[in-house]
């Protein structure tokens, strides 16, 4: 089922929600459809186009968020789906200095790796093979990495989500960038 991005009466991106939960939140009159996803769909009495974004008419006091949640899916979009070590297709998570010798589950530890990479490397830091890493883990920051990080994206989601790194994030996931 396809997803909608949601933003903020103040246009500051809240979250990805499916289709369903946008159109119940337009229907109930509690949103407005800003960008449609060109379907179209159909009940017994009317066509309504789907939406791609909506906006809520109301704003929602967000509490402080944290940092961007250590997840799969965010750490493969912060790597651009590539292995830390070769660039290859990454298929497994990788911990630059392994667990078992005191490192921690961090965004500044963990990368994206191939399954060649990571099995030769397996519980030995990357200075005893003598490897590089192809760029310095860090955690992403951003509002618009929340919304990357659940793994949908749209195209038409880019304009509402530039003025919060969307940019930077995009070509990274893109690989424009490593």
């Amino acid at each position: 089922m396809p997803h909608v991005l949601v933003l903020n009466a103040s246009y500051e991106p809240l979250g990805v929600v499916p289709l369903r939960r946008a159109l119940v939140l337009v229907l109930n009159d509690k949103a407005v459809s800003l960008e449609d996803s060109g379907a179209l769909m159909h009940s017994a009495t009317r066509v309504i186009p789907a939406p791609s974004v909506v906006r809520l008419k109301r704003f929602v006091r967000v509490p402080f968020r944290g940092p961007v949640p250590l997840t799969r899916r965010a750490l493969f979009a912060r790597d651009g789906g590539r292995c830390a070590y070769c660039g290859g297709v990454a298929t497994s998570v990788d911990h630059v200095i392994p667990r078992s010798r005191g490192g921690q589950h961090t965004w500044e530890n963990v990368v994206a790796a191939c399954r060649r990479c990571n099995h030769v490397k397996a519980d030995r830091h990357v200075a005893e093979i003598g490897w590089r890493l192809r760029h310095q883990p860090a955690p992403p920051s951003g509002l618009a990495w929340r919304i990357i990080g659940t793994g949908h994206r749209d195209p038409r989601w880019l304009p509402y989500l530039q003025a919060f790194g969307a940019e930077d994030a995009m070509a990274r996931i893109d690989g424009k960038s490593a």
